[in-house]
């Protein structure tokens, strides 16, 4: 049997300091608001590079995020007419990120980034311009081309590659429970929200959707609050971490960017790339398969929904192709990677991907919290 500490009870040891709480831990709680199942993931509010932006930060979120990832020191504070992001350089320049100021009415939305030096005025530049009449006008507002460029200007002044965050991984594990879990994500000024769907009436359909995303979030060493009556004690716990499709594709990718020579990191790309019974006709498989389904639902949109499925499908298997094309043009190099294995070229590989293929490891079960009285769930 596995009982569940109650809340007044977890307290009291944070506060005697039996258990140290993990600054980058997140927290999902799940609660009933009306008629509907909510579930509220937050972070820890007091580290500004970690935690979800409010107020007048929010709106520039995707740009502090990864430029705090980059080691860098973001604040926005107020310009001529509208918010500004200013980014502190490690040479004691500053960025000035700025939408445009007192424009006319009628100007498309538009993005300026300027370099400046409080003593050194040869230090100013321009860096993207993308107002009406600048070098990057076809892009106006668009954040990529922005963030691209900025990007490229940091490399250049040798700032520190970006560094996934933990708590973003975190976030990101809490999203993919409860996506798989059937609830359905949004995210608002308020934070990140997910919430069962709302024609999902039946309460006991409720109790085991809701206790598939308790378990799950357990497994994956998130705290997790929950309503007593949204848990539905007779589905077995299943403590055991399970290995998704995506898992199992992120081994291949850690394979790769360790592999010493282009055999062993065609052996890991022919899984995605293979015909007939590889990923990529599965894929496309599965979004014919729900298109098909889709369109026999009654609401007069379905078949419109169904077709989009089935573009996508066709653009996927166009680049399914360019990809085998690509793992055959490698397969015929035969040579040795200039690197060879090790964690340098890892770490390389990594960083000009944006992302890190070294994940981060597994928390430790963390400690779950009803907000009612303790129940008892069986062990399968």
């Amino acid at each position: 049997m596995t009982a569940r500490p109650d809340l007044a009870t977890t307290r009291r040891f944070l506060q005697k300091g039996a258990m140290q709480p993990d600054p980058d831990q997140i927290e999902v709680t799940i609660s009933r608001l009306g008629g509907r199942v909510i579930a509220r993931t937050s972070g820890p509010l007091d580290r500004a590079d970690c935690a979800p932006t409010f107020g007048q930060e929010h709106r520039y979120g995707h740009l502090t995020t990864p430029l705090r990832q980059r080691g860098l020191e973001c604040t926005v504070e107020y310009g001529l007419s509208d918010y500004i992001l200013c980014v502190e350089l490690p040479d004691h320049s500053t960025l000035v990120i700025s939408p445009p100021q007192e424009a006319p009415a009628d100007d498309p939305p538009s993005w300026l980034v300027t370099r400046s030096h409080p003593y050194d005025t040869a230090v100013h530049s321009v860096v993207y311009n993308s107002e009406p009449g600048g070098p990057h006008a076809r892009h106006q507002g668009d954040i990529p081309p922005l963030l691209a460029a900025v990007d490229t200007f940091l490399d250049q002044l040798g700032v520190g590659p970006r560094q996934p965050l933990a708590t973003f991984a975190r976030f990101n594990a809490a999203d993919g429970v409860l996506h798989r879990a059937g609830f359905v994500a949004e995210v608002t000024h308020r934070g990140r929200l997910h919430y069962l769907p709302a024609a999902m009436t039946d309460p006991a359909e409720q109790r085991r959707a809701v206790t598939r995303a308790f378990d799950a979030l357990q497994a994956e060493g998130i705290t997790v609050s929950c309503d007593r009556d949204l848990l539905d004690p007779a589905v077995p716990v299943h403590r055991d971490h399970q290995q998704y499709l995506g898992d199992q594709l992120a081994d291949l990718a850690r394979s790769i960017a360790r592999a010493d020579g282009t055999s062993q990191a065609v052996a890991s790309l022919s899984e995605p790339s293979a015909p007939d019974d590889g990923v990529r006709d599965r894929i496309i498989d599965v979004l014919n398969a729900t298109a098909a389904w889709w369109e026999g639902l009654a609401d007069p949109a379905d078949p419109l929904h169904a077709d989009r499925l089935r573009r996508v499908a066709r653009t996927l298997t166009v680049s399914f192709l360019e990809i085998r094309d690509l793992r055959d043009t490698l397969a015929d190099r035969h040579a040795a990677h200039p690197l060879g294995p090790g964690p340098d070229k890892v770490k390389m590989t990594a960083e000009s991907a944006g992302t890190s293929l070294t994940s981060m490891p597994k928390a430790p079960p963390a400690t779950a919290v009803p907000l009612a009285s303790p129940r008892s769930r069986a062990r399968s």
